[in-house]
């Protein structure tokens, strides 16, 4: 996707709301707004923010993960599985 087609100035958003809320919900791509020529905000539709957030989310589990194996705080599969099962007996 190329952002350089999904920039809008301020006056744009403000006199093309509707619009771009409804572009924005079919296309599923973030939109640039500008103000005085600098970008300053990006506005995409709840799905996709959505998506964002649940990747974040994995991706900060995967690297919290990692770090712990490094740190050496990580058990093997076979011992968690056996403690578990000795609890449950």
């Amino acid at each position: 996707m190329k952002y350089s087609t999904q920039i809008k100035p301020i006056s744009y958003l403000k006199a093309n709301a509707a619009e771009i809320v409804r572009q924005l919900a079919e296309q599923r791509e973030p939109l640039v707004i500008t103000q005085n020529g600098e970008a300053k905000m990006v506005i995409q539709d709840v799905a996709s923010y959505e998506e964002t957030q649940e990747t974040m989310a994995l991706l900060k589990i995967l690297a919290l993960g990692n770090r712990q194996i490094e740190e050496g705080k990580a058990v093997p599969a076979a011992a968690v599985i056996k403690r578990l099962r000795e609890k449950k007996a």
